[in-house]
């Protein structure tokens, strides 16, 4: 290691010192701002001791203070930024201007070293001695080594290292920084000093107590206050002033308190006297400290090469050659990435002596940071005098006030841990007794767990002692210091506190190897184990270099060389290479100072130091390691260590203003014979593209072929037409394609799909034999085998990917596209042969070589890039733009470009062009080459037939060559109010801009959508007002059609029904086909959309059933209004991201009525069934949804509609809250036969029954055209095609006599039979921004079978439903026989009785009571029915409730029903005693005839049928 000025034990002394904070009053201050210094500033020189101390251990043992020094600092309570363990970039940048500005002596004494055979000079003039081209190279060794000094001194290493402990933070885990006393500083010329001492102390109170500050941290709570009565010689009155002090006295003590006279001399007098100046030293070393925490915020690290840079001072890049102390913090270099042996690629230096006269011929400004303005004198107003009282005053002060102070707080701590512990003695008494025993194992940092984050209560006994340690410690304690490090290590392993651990035992150890006497053998153990837990488990890097600096000065001074070298070596690392450069160089000198020297070892680790420091922008320190360095490795024939050398040699000496050196070290590298691989030859590329540049002729007649950089032509995509126009205020763009997607096949699958189904639309059903889907960007996945078509005055955009295989980087300047184009007039058709002769070629190719020439604008305009830089080893694209003016064929060829090594003046690495900042030329003024590389794309490898299988050919791969067409309509389309959340099946209003932003007018506008259910633009076919008319829709501003109730009617009543066509609602089939329900035809005005013109057109959309996040994609087609173009149509596409949540779950169930059917026709009902319809709030208020109320339910079908709510209750709107269900019921009857057309037509019935004031016509947009996308599919066709299935399968397994199984079936189902479809319509009350706001939604629900329950499609419903459909077979399973559920609704059963009956027990003790059996036939066929009267309830419950009776007489009958017939069963009942009885006893028995099969019906389930038998 390098020779140091302090000793070791000098050195950890004043690392730790003890910290004194002052505060100031405002005269106080401008006392001391005469002298151009603060009052901590003042004091400064002073603050070493130069007399002995004394105090008394806790065993009253006399202790002696030699040689301390205190530190006074302001009090300063900006709150420090949490560290984490690593050094902010505000502490990077004044540790690298610490050592710029430390740099080895020019023309100074020789430092040189003897080691082995080798005379290394380890100074400034080893650059001139290490070169091979300096003649007298070995002379000048041979005279620098006689000289005396043979030490190797590197001052800015012991300057880092004091500014790195200076600028280390206050932590919690330890308390030798912290703050022990407080200087609180008035000035005699104070109206009332006292009241100002008062003050003062009070700020300080509240500093340390309030616990607003984290910073400054202080020792103890009963921080020491010292006052210092402040007196201005030059004019305060001395005679005041010593009064005041006396009070002082007699208030504070004498020991507490102070007067200091300064300010002897005024600034004027006295100019001839020459008074010393102790504080320049002091303050050079504390300004670029106070500049740099000035500065906020820290300007943002430069990035190069992926890198960092840690020392950017001034937030701007580096003007190369500017040979300064600044720029050396702040420069970086392009070997930042590479390795330091590695010869590098791309170099960004130039080799000509040309470039290098024009930065010799540079202004050199340069910028010395001092901190202080130049002139700037302290102490002017002092005299000797003054000095000595300052040196008496801290002496006083440390004597009489700071070390009683210490002693009595050790005393006090040792007492306390004695009686918490239950010792007898003080610690120090029983070290021996404690410590002198067995060692107990202790664990390996790896089975420790990471505590690092515990902390201790500031009281706890673990901290009391470590505070006693360090203050033992700071007062030269080191025997008590090791003891209490020793114990407090012990406590904190126990916590697996490895924080606190790992900084007792660095203490432990410091303190071991400071104490007196019998030396105790340094524990180095100690210290490795502390470095391993603070870098690996606590994360403090910081801590662990701190720790790493004393460990690596104490081996040294015990001659152990090699473990501090290897110490020093472990503490690199990539986070900071400044320190790690500083740490590298410190190892190599350990290798030169060994018994037996390692030279090479020595020049290695040079090296690497070296190129540390050149990632870290200190060009000086790196040229010398690397100067260095050189001095081992020349001559001895590694010619590939010379190379790289040299080569970074003459780049930093070049950058440092050193053009001989860096002339000499680049032709040098350029005339030697190099045995570099080709891969390292690009090292020099930046040279050899300097001297291509300069040989004249060369790129005039035509481009060369460029081999950088490389061009992946399969990745090239050509996108067609305008980019994405920015959407303005509330709009939303569509998205359509950009080349910033990735492209996906499924999804272009679903867009080819979509496509196909609009353009079936379009042609009546049948997709064209033409048609090729729309692509509009083209990349290797595509189908590139046939010509793509782009429109005149659309932009072409062809997106190159560039792959920089160097490992420094490159600067693409004036970068287009190379074209040919053949003009060809597509609106008037002509022969082939004329076409072919008459066409004329043209290429920008000519014009290419000159960028500055006038280009083929009036043919196609190019588009030329000024600049594209490459990182290296960067794969990157660009993306280049033609705008063809004129139709024809288009064939894009490739590419043309200045080549150019170095980047240009706005990247901090070194530009042999930039002159600076603000006016340099670019980098294609010096060393570029301007040439072409074609673009080549392969095509698909072809594999069809026999031929092309056994060979390795490839078919056309045409997307580079474009035939540009005449106009087209181009639509743009916008979204207003389109939301991003719903609830399931809210609906919500928005409106479709659509714009013509071309010059050709556009008709057939169309959409596709793969959720065709999410939107409708509304009926075409029925005349929908778009003023809601009722007033409480309005104010709502409600998206249905509403109308207020009649006042007379009843809640829960129909009030409208009305017959609608499917086929109005765009539902009905018609000649779309299968897919026509995703196409939607969009309404214009006129049918057409003239250019400029645009529409709006209002949407509706629907949420999603199903929860989560739907991807929506809508394809816009359109087609131009002037017909024979090439392009037969375009599209546009959308996607949408809608999240869903919950709503309402509805369920629904249909029960046959009990009524007969005489009944239902006296009371003017065709049949009539009750629907109960189940309502559960689902939400869980993740909307902000208050509460549902359920406004209307509203029925459609062919057959059925809802007649009145039945439910009993008087109040008829339903609200549901959280989690709430509601029922509600209603009674259905059939529609009325003039209600339904004939069958071609068949029409819906809707009817609507509204629960509040408000009617919504559920038989307009949007409710119907909702209904019909949801529910109308599922009814129209998948019951057809389950009973063909059913029928098919029923006559391949064989049908029993009488009758085939599809007849069997077909009568029970149309038994069962519903077919009605229940809208729920709902208003959710949502809270919005402190606002009410009030949503709708439509549930749907289709009852298919009478008792069986239907309900709105859950999400778990749904993937029951996909796994089902994915695991399903191609054909069900066949039926052959009804099912028992649906036999069991043949029968409607009913029985007729009195509510009571009064009979004489007493007289006769038998009652018989006749009741009446009715049985309806509810099916169109033949039932057999038995019914049982054996059966009796075997429920105890139903006993004790109901009683038991008997059925007297016949009790099994079997009947036989014909179709619909209605039979009357008279019975007669026993009763023995008077009571409530249940008749509903009889179990039915039903069965088609002449099948096996029975079923009970089930009524029995039914309400218990009571009757009263009463005693008279």
């Amino acid at each position: 290691m390098s020779q140091c000025v302090q000793s070791v034990q000098e050195f950890i002394q004043d690392s730790f010192v003890p910290m004194v904070a002052v505060l100031c009053s405002e005269d106080a201050e401008k006392v001391t701002r005469k002298n151009n210094l603060n009052f901590s500033e003042l004091l400064r020189p002073f603050c070493r001791l130069t007399s002995e101390g004394h105090m008394r251990d806790p065993n009253n043992q006399m202790q002696v203070v030699k040689n301390l020094r205190i530190s006074v600092n302001n009090v300063v309570t900006r709150p420090s930024v949490p560290t984490a363990g690593v050094h902010s970039p505000a502490q990077r940048r004044l540790l690298s201007e610490v050592v710029s500005a430390c740099q080895p002596a020019e023309g100074g004494v020789a430092n040189v070293i003897t080691a082995g055979d080798y005379d290394l000079n380890i100074s400034d003039r080893s650059v001139k001695a290490s070169v091979p081209w300096y003649s007298d190279w070995r002379d000048t060794l041979t005279e620098l080594s006689t000289s005396k000094h043979y030490t190797a001194t590197t001052p800015w290493f012991e300057a880092y290292r004091e500014s790195f402990l200076q600028s280390m933070p206050a932590s919690d885990h330890e308390f030798l920084n912290h703050y022990l006393a407080c200087l609180l500083v008035v000035s005699s010329s104070e109206a009332v000093p006292v009241e100002q001492f008062l003050k003062l102390s009070q700020e300080q109170h509240r500093i340390q107590h309030n616990g607003e500050y984290t910073n400054p941290k202080w020792f103890i709570p009963n921080t020491l206050k010292y006052y210092v009565l402040l007196h201005d010689m030059s004019q305060g009155e001395e005679q005041r002033a010593d009064s005041v002090y006396e009070d002082m006295k007699q208030r504070y003590g004498s020991q507490g308190c102070y007067l200091l006279k300064i300010n002897s001399r005024t600034a004027a007098a006295g100019t001839d006297e020459q008074i010393p100046d102790p504080w320049s030293q002091y303050l050079n070393k504390s300004s670029l400290q106070s500049q740099d925490q000035s500065e906020e915020p820290a300007p943002t690290p430069v990035v190069v090469n992926n890198t960092a840079v840690e020392n950017n001072v001034g937030g701007a890049p580096e003007m190369d050659g500017h040979d300064s102390a600044e720029n050396d913090g702040v420069s970086v270099n392009s070997l930042d990435n590479t390795h330091p042996l590695q010869l590098e690629t791309a170099i960004d230096m130039p080799g000509s002596l040309d470039s290098l006269r024009a930065i010799a011929a540079e202004t050199n400004t340069t910028t010395v940071y001092t901190g202080v303005a130049a002139g700037t004198s302290h102490g002017a107003c002092l005299t000797l005098n003054d000095h000595n009282r300052l040196r008496l005053f801290i002496q006083e002060f440390t004597f009489r006030g700071l070390l009683p102070h210490i002693e009595k707080h050790i005393r006090q701590l040792n007492d306390q841990l004695v009686s918490r512990k239950g010792l007898s003695r003080s610690l120090f008494s029983v070290t021996k007794k404690l410590f002198g025993g067995g060692k107990v194992p202790e664990k390996s940092i790896a089975e420790l767990k990471n505590t690092s984050g515990l902390l201790y209560h500031p009281e706890a006994p673990e901290l009391q002692i470590r505070k006693m340690a360090d203050l033992c410690f700071l007062v030269q304690h080191y025997e008590l210091a090791y003891s209490c490090y020793h114990t407090a290590k012990k406590d904190f392993l126990s916590d697996q506190a490895m924080l606190y651990a790992a900084g007792a035992l660095e203490m432990a150890a410091v303190s071991a190897f400071l104490q007196g006497g019998a030396p105790r053998p340094y524990p180095a153990h100690y210290m490795d184990t502390a470095i391993q837990t603070y870098r690996d488990v606590c994360k403090n890097k910081v801590l662990a270099e701190r720790c790493a600096l004393f460990s690596a000065e104490v081996l040294k001074s015990q001659a152990k060389y090699s473990d501090a070298a290897t110490l020093l070596i472990k503490m690199t690392s990539e986070d900071s290479d400044l320190c790690s450069a500083l740490l590298l160089e410190q190892a190599a000198h350990c290798f030169i100072n060994m018994r037996n020297p390692m030279v090479r070892k020595f020049a290695f680790h040079m090296i690497l130091a070296g190129h540390r420091f050149s990632k870290a922008g200190q060009k000086r320190h790196a040229l010398r390691c690397y100067c260095q360095a050189m001095q081992v490795y020349k001559g001895k024939g590694w010619s590939l260590a010379e190379d790289h050398i040299n080569f970074t040699i003459g780049r930093q000496s070049f950058t440092l203003r050193q053009p001989e050196n860096a002339v000499s070290a680049f032709r040098h590298i350029l005339t030697n014979d190099s045995q570099q691989t080709s891969t390292q030859q690009g090292a020099f590329l930046r040279e050899y593209l300097y001297v291509y540049r300069n040989v004249p002729g060369v790129c005039e007649v035509a481009l060369p072929q460029l081999p950088l950089p490389c061009i992946n032509s399969s990745a090239t995509r050509v996108y067609f037409g305008h980019e994405r126009r920015l959407a303005e205020g509330e709009k939303q763009a569509a998205t359509h394609v950009s080349l910033d997607q990735e492209f996906d096949r499924d999804l272009a699958a679903v867009w080819q799909d979509l496509e196909e189904q609009v353009v079936a639309a379009a042609n009546r059903g049948v997709v064209p034999s033409t048609f090729y889907s729309t692509q509009c960007c083209l990349n290797s996945q595509t189908d590139n085998l046939h010509f793509p078509l782009a429109v005149v005055e659309e932009p072409i955009i062809v997106e190159v990917a560039f792959r920089n295989p160097l490992k420094v980087p490159l600067v693409l300047s004036d970068l287009s596209l190379l074209w040919k184009f053949t003009l060809k007039d597509f609106s008037r058709p002509q022969p082939q042969d004329v076409m072919v002769g008459d066409a004329v070629t043209i290429s920008n190719e000519k014009e290419a070589i000159a960028p500055m020439t006038v280009q083929k604008d009036d043919i196609i305009t190019t588009e030329v890039i000024p600049e594209f830089y490459m990182s290296p080893e960067e794969t990157r694209v660009a993306r280049l733009k033609l705008l063809p003016r004129q139709t024809g064929q288009l064939s894009i060829l490739g590419l043309v470009y200045n080549l150019a090594s170095t980047p240009s003046t706005g990247d901090s690495t070194i530009n042999s062009n930039s002159f600076s900042q603000n006016q340099g030329p670019s980098a294609t003024a010096g060393t570029s080459v301007r040439g072409r590389q074609d673009l080549e794309i392969q095509g698909p490898r072809l594999n069809q037939t026999k031929e092309e299988k056994t060979s390795v050919s490839h078919g056309p791969d045409r997307r580079l060559d474009p035939t540009i067409t005449p106009p087209m309509p181009l639509l743009e389309v916008f979204f207003l109010q389109f939301p991003t959340a719903l609830l399931c099946g809210e609906i919500r209003k928005a409106y479709v801009e659509f714009c013509n932003v071309s010059h050709v007018p556009l008709c057939g506008l169309r959409v596709a959508s793969t959720h065709p259910d999410f939107f409708t633009f509304g009926s075409s076919s029925l005349a929908t007002p778009l003023t809601p008319l009722s007033p409480t829709s309005f104010e709502n501003c409600s998206a249905y059609k509403t109308l207020a109730t009649p006042p007379g009617a009843t809640p829960g009543s129909v009030t409208a029904v009305t017959l609608v066509s499917a086929a109005d609602f765009g539902s009905g089939g018609g000649v779309f086909g299968t897919g026509g329900k995703r196409v939607a035809e969009i309404p214009l005005g006129e049918g057409t959309l003239t250019p400029g013109e645009s529409t709006q057109l209002p949407l509706w959309l629907r949420g999603p059933d199903q929860e989560g996040v739907h991807e929506i994609n809508f394809l816009f087609y359109y087609e131009s209004a002037e017909k024979g173009g090439k392009i037969s149509h375009r599209v546009l596409r959308h996607t949408v991201f809608i999240c869903a949540s919950r709503s309402l779950s509805v369920r629904a169930t249909a029960c046959r009525s009990n009524t007969l059917p005489e009944e239902e026709r006296e009371e003017g009902r065709n049949g009539s069934m009750l629907v109960f319809v189940d309502v559960e709030n689902i939400n869980t208020s993740e909307a902000g949804v208050r509460e549902f109320h359920i406004a209307q339910v509203s029925s459609s079908s062919k057959h059925w509609r809802l007649h009145k709510c039945i439910n009993p209750a008087e109040d008829k709107d339903c609200k549901l809250t959280t989690r709430e269900r509601g029922k509600l019921c209603f009674r259905a009857t059939r529609c009325k036969p003039h209600e339904a057309t004939s069958k071609s037509l068949e029409k819906y019935t809707f009817a609507d029954l509204s629960l509040g004031n408000e009617q919504i016509i559920s038989s307009t947009t949007p409710c119907a055209d909702f209904f019909f996308r949801r529910c109308q599919p599922s009814e129209s066709w998948r019951p057809l095609i389950a009973m063909e299935t059913q029928g098919r399968h029923s006559r391949s397994q064989g049908a029993g006599p009488g009758g085939g199984a599809e007849d069997i079936t077909g009568v029970v189902r149309k038994c069962n039979e519903v077919d009605l479809n229940i809208i729920v319509l709902w208003k959710a009350f949502v809270v919005e921004d402190n606002k009410q706001v009030i949503l709708e939604g439509q549930l749907h629900v289709a009852l298919q079978t009478i008792g069986k329950e239907a309900c709105s499609l859950t999400q778990k419903e749904e993937a029951q439903e996909m796994v089902l459909l994915k695991f399903k077979p191609e054909l069900p399973p066949p039926m052959t026989r009804p099912s028992m559920e649906q036999l069991s609704h043949l029968i409607k059963t009913n029985l007729h009785y009195p509510e009571s009956y009064s009979h004489p027990f007493v007289q006769k003790s038998l009652c018989m009571v006749p009741v009446t059996l009715t049985l309806s036939n509810c099916s169109l066929a033949q039932v057999d029915a038995i019914i049982d009267l054996r059966h009796k309830t075997t429920s105890p419950e139903s006993l004790e409730v109901h009683g038991s009776f008997t059925w007297l007489g016949q009790t099994q009958y079997k009947l036989q029903l014909r179709a619909q017939e209605v039979m009357r069963l008279p019975l007669r009942a026993g009763f023995l005693h008077a009571g409530v009885y249940n008749l509903g006893t009889p179990r039915v028995f039903a069965k088609l005839a002449d099948q096996g099969a029975m079923c009970e019906t089930s009524q029995q389930t039914a309400t218990p049928a009571l009757i009263i038998i009463n005693s008279t």
